[in-house]
Formats: C-alpha cells, sequence, structure tokens
C-alpha cells in the first residue's frame, strides 16, 4: 500500500534516529536502554511527525511487533489493562492439564477471538473500528495491528494529533534491506489502514495522488453529503485545494480517480482532460451476453431535464459521446450469463458508460440502479487504469 503521507520530512528524523540506535546499540537508548539492537534482531521502526490541537509540532516514534511498553514510543494498540485481563481470563483454561486436545484447542480459538476483538482502531472522522470490521470474511493474518504505521497513526488520531509526515525503515538483521525505507504492507497494513484513513491510495508524490475510491461514495462534496473523496483527502492533507478532484466518477462507480495536491498541479491535470490526453479504461460486468468482440458506440447525451439525475439519448441536442468496447469474456453467474468488458471512453459525459451500455449494446451494467435492474448492492464498474503524459 501507498503511503499516503509525504515521507520526506519523517525520513529526515527517522536517518538520525537510526543514527543514535547504532551509535548507542539500543532501541531504547534515551530511556532504560532495555533493548540491545544484537538481541532483537530485526524491526520495522516508524517516524510520524504531526500537529496537536494548540499548532505545536509532534513526533512520534514506534516499532513493530507484540512490545506491549517501552519508553518514549508509542504504546500498543491493545491497553496493558485489557492485555491483562484476556490473560487472567484465558491462561489458565488453556494450561489447565485436565484439558482434552478437543478441548484445548476450543480455548485457543476462543482466546485468538477474544485477542483479535480487544483492536480498536480511531478513524479519520472520528469514530473506531475493529479487527474483524477491517477484514472482513477474510482470515486475519498473525501479526495485523502490531505494524508500526498503525501503531502512530492510532495514537495519532486518539490523541487529536494532525499527521503531516509518515515513513517506516527496518533496522538490523533480516530478509529486508537494513535501513532501507518501506510502504506499509498489503497483507497486514492495508485492509486497516484503508478504514482508518478512509482512503486507499495507490500513487503519490509531491504534486498527485491517486486513489481508489469505493462505490457509494461522492468524488466533490455534494449539497447535501460533504462526505467525499474531496473531503476525505483535505482531512488529510489540509495543503491540498480546496477542490482538489482533477475529474469525478459518478458516486456507484468506483476506481482510480486523480487528485491534485497542488493549485499547478490541478490546473495541469485540467488542461490534460480538456485536450483529451488522459486515457481511461473501466471494466463492467454486463447482464447477458455480449456477441461482438470489439465494437465503438456513439451515441449523443443529454440531461433529462424532467427526471434527473437521469441522462437520455439526443441525436438533435445532446452532446457528442464516444466509447470503445472490448469484450474480455462471457461468464457464468447466479445470476445466468455477463459479459466482462472493458471500456475506453473518448469523451467524458455523465453516465456515458451506463447509457451506452444499456441503448448501445441492449446491455445494462449489472447492479445499476437508474438504467437497469439494481438487483445488487453495488454497480459493477470499476475504473481501473489512467494514463497520461
Amino acid at each position: 500500500m501507498i503511503n499516503i503521507f509525504d515521507e520526506e520530512p519523517a525520513r529526515l528524523h527517522a536517518r538520525y534516529l537510526a543514527h543514535l540506535i547504532t551509535k548507542t546499540g539500543f532501541l531504547d537508548f534515551d530511556s532504560g536502554k532495555t533493548l540491545p539492537v544484537k538481541e532483537h534482531g530485526g524491526v520495522m521502526i516508524g517516524v510520524l511527525l504531526g500537529t496537536d490541537r494548540y499548532g505545536n509540532e509532534v513526533l512520534l516514534k514506534a516499532i513493530s511487533g507484540q512490545q506491549r511498553k517501552l519508553a518514549r514510543y508509542v504504546p500498543h494498540v491493545i491497553t496493558d489493562t485489557d492485555f491483562q485481563t484476556h490473560l487472567d481470563t484465558y491462561d489458565a483454561l488453556i494450561k489447565n492439564p485436565h484439558n482434552t486436545p478437543f478441548n484445548k484447542s476450543e480455548y485457543s480459538a476462543q482466546a485468538l477471538n477474544h485477542y483479535y476483538g480487544l483492536y480498536r482502531f480511531p478513524t479519520i472522522d472520528g469514530s473506531t473500528v475493529s479487527l474483524f470490521e477491517c477484514f472482513g470474511n477474510r482470515p486475519i493474518p498473525t501479526g495485523s495491528g502490531d505494524c508500526a504505521a498503525i501503531k502512530l497513526l492510532a495514537y495519532a488520531l486518539g490523541n487529536h494529533i494532525v499527521p503531516t509526515s509518515m515513513t517506516e525503515f527496518f533496522y538490523g538483521d533480516g530478509t529486508r534491506s537494513h535501513l532501507g525505507f518501506y510502504q506499509p504492507c498489503e497483507e497486514r497494513c492495508a485492509p486497516i489502514l484503508k478504514r482508518m484513513l478512509g482512503l486507499y491510495p495507490v500513487y503519490r508524490d509531491k504534486h498527485l495522488l491517486i486513489v481508489d475510491k469505493p462505490p457509494h461514495l461522492r468524488s466533490i462534496p455534494g449539497t447535501v453529503e460533504s462526505d467525499s473523496i474531496e473531503s476525505r483527502v483535505r482531512k488529510l492533507i489540509p495543503s491540498a485545494p480546496v477542490q482538489c478532484a482533477a475529474h469525478r466518477l459518478d458516486m456507484d462507480t468506483s476506481g482510480l480517480i486523480v487528485v491534485a495536491l497542488t493549485k499547478e498541479a490541478l490546473s495541469g491535470m485540467h488542461h490534460l482532460f480538456r485536450t483529451q490526453r488522459v486515457r481511461r479504461t473501466y471494466e463492467a460486468l454486463l447482464e447477458g451476453i455480449l456477441k461482438e468482440e470489439e465494437t465503438e458506440i456513439t451515441l449523443p447525451l443529454r440531461a433529462d431535464i424532467t427526471n434527473r439525475p437521469y441522462q437520455v439519448v439526443d441525436h438533435e441536442g445532446g452532446k457528442e459521446a464516444r466509447t470503445h468496447v472490448k469484450r474480455i469474456r462471457v461468464e457464468e453467474h447466479p445470476e445466468g450469463h455477463l459479459s466482462r468488458v472493458e471500456f475506453t471512453p473518448y469523451t467524458g459525459r455523465t453516465h456515458q458508460l451506463r447509457i451506452h451500455s444499456k441503448k448501445g449494446l441492449g446491455l445494462p451494467i449489472l447492479g445499476d440502479r437508474l438504467y437497469g435492474s439494481g438487483m445488487k448492492s453495488r454497480l459493477y464498474l470499476h475504473a481501473k487504469s489512467l494514463e497520461f503524459t
């Protein structure tokens, strides 16, 4: 997973931190000196810069793993009290010599489930999310919630500290490069950070951020509902332009959306979109069998002024709308035969792909609540790639 924050300021502090650890030989060099580097092996260390509610700059550091308490490092996500209660409850049960193998296995499973339930992560919107909510029906990998980045963000968000920069580096022996900087891992960190931050970044530099928008979320704030990609980015990166989304996706559509981090980048991206120098491709599931392997649709569109937000085909007063369609394959689903297709729009009209699919191909997109049956929890339309120079 891509780190959504600017890493460079935090990396300056991280390099100095690594220098002090090397010089003293202890991870806790500025406190009790109880963790010699030689005995600890390899470890991921994180550094976060932020601003507290009074405008003061705050520097935080964290070590990955289940280390309970280490002076001058942020604490574990699970409090000492909750952890001790957990041990008191399950240790005796599991270690009882009269346990049958079945009972021991049952108690161990209960203990693990209870332990996972102790993880609660603060989010950028002020709520909390559990480990189970982060992973859903997927198995929870061992060590989830113990990574340095998650500890840093949990402490910052739980103590009204606005993060401005964060980085992680590896120190010591192991399969990773000593003093190398690393991004949060996909397996354990990404599902948690995605829920904590409310965004899933796939690319970032000093000028642009590209995020994977989930369905049912607006690209920009509405007149009533303010939650959107723009508002979430602004919470995490206040220096971004107020109207930072370089383009929009329908609320029902998921996929890649470009966010500008500077006014200059926003102006440049708007120029690229206006001059049609951005190539976008979408993947969709259509209700039924598409016979053509490739085709092109040219149906002019306009808003249905008597029935918003619907759009209609209008050969007289509509604006040009053109879409290339490529069939990937036909699939069998419980709903029947579905066609997986790739759309490449050459214009960017509202609901263009949804109407071109329904009116041009005669096959609505699966889950389309406006132009199809809407018999699914989401629209199966995803913006999967962007190309521009």
